[in-house]
């Protein structure tokens, strides 16, 4: 009962993840004022974007099953731990720094609290039912800050021959690079501390159950 409740779950959960992934594709490509091929690489520079499509192939590999475990291990001890990390990140950083600065309205507004607000939550429920904590380990977190690293690595450069930053707190044109390294170790320490607690709270309703 338990397998068939999860997968459902993760149906559903990979279901509404594309469709926003995809509508927000949409949305950008009928609003671009950038050349189409520009507005494709911008569309795949959001940290949000990548963070929804992973939590989309995880919730889809859940469902139908995924032979490539090499290269998705998503059945690994700490995955799911490491993806509901990324995607509380990127919820938190929304709720505080982003929320301010815009308004959207109509389906641009559904499809920003579903990528920021809806998608997160589902995978912090999935976590809490599903994760093996038990056998999640402290030693994973280093491992776990590879991808925020690559992705900051990535804006930099691109954004150093493009122009084209994805978040105002990375923008080195105005703020300076002082200032975004700043913004980048914060952010690092961020995802250290959370995944910290995560592996706690883990823990912890693993002794209890």
């Amino acid at each position: 009962m338990e397998s068939r409740a999860r997968k459902y779950y993760a149906f559903f959960g990979s279901l509404i993840a594309w469709v926003a992934v995809i509508t927000q594709f949409v949305l950008l490509m009928q609003n671009t004022k950038v050349a189409e091929a520009e507005t494709v690489i911008r569309f795949f520079s959001y940290f949000t974007i990548l963070t929804n499509l992973l939590v989309a192939s995880y919730f889809t590999a859940v469902f139908i099953g995924c032979p490539f475990q090499r290269i998705f291990p998503y059945r690994r001890a700490g995955f799911l731990t490491a993806t509901t990390l990324y995607i509380t990140v990127v919820s938190l950083v929304y709720q505080i720094v982003l929320r301010p600065l815009w308004s959207p309205k109509g389906l641009q507004f559904v499809v920003d609290e579903t990528l920021h607000s809806v998608v997160p939550i589902m995978t912090i429920i999935f976590w809490a039912l599903y994760e093996k904590k038990k056998k999640v380990r402290w030693s994973q977190i280093p491992g776990w800050l590879i991808y925020p690293l690559a992705y900051f690595f990535y804006i930099m450069i691109r954004g150093g021959f493009s122009g084209f930053y994805p978040y105002p707190f990375v923008n080195v044109d105005q703020l300076g690079m002082d200032k975004v390294l700043l913004n980048a170790v914060f952010l690092l320490i961020l995802f250290a501390l959370l995944g910290a607690l995560y592996i706690s709270i883990g823990k912890a309703i693993a002794r209890k159950n």
